[in-house]
């Protein structure tokens, strides 16, 4: 008898076909908030309030510019997915 398989590995693993599906010319490894704007289909501002409230995404700042890491926005998807078959 097989053990179900644990949250981290079904996260690991969606994460895993995330990466395959949304190509990097949509969201490059290190991205500006543009292109996860796109990706989330969201705004700028919505993320910058986001920020400002200290919610969602892990974002960086690199020289006074925000960035924010493709593997984190990815992560940040699988971890709040709700319903379908391999939801946790």
């Amino acid at each position: 008898m097989t053990k179900p398989p644990t949250v981290d590995a079904l996260v690991a693993d969606l994460v895993a076909q995330m990466e395959q599906q949304v190509p990097e010319h949509l969201l490059p490894h290190i991205a500006k908030p543009e292109h996860v704007a796109t990706v989330l289909h969201t705004t700028v501002d919505a993320l910058a309030q986001d920020r400002y409230r200290r919610r969602g995404l892990p974002w960086c700042k690199v020289g006074g510019r925000i960035r924010y890491l493709r593997a984190d926005v990815l992560k940040f998807l699988a971890d709040n997915r709700i319903g379908g078959p391999d939801a946790a």
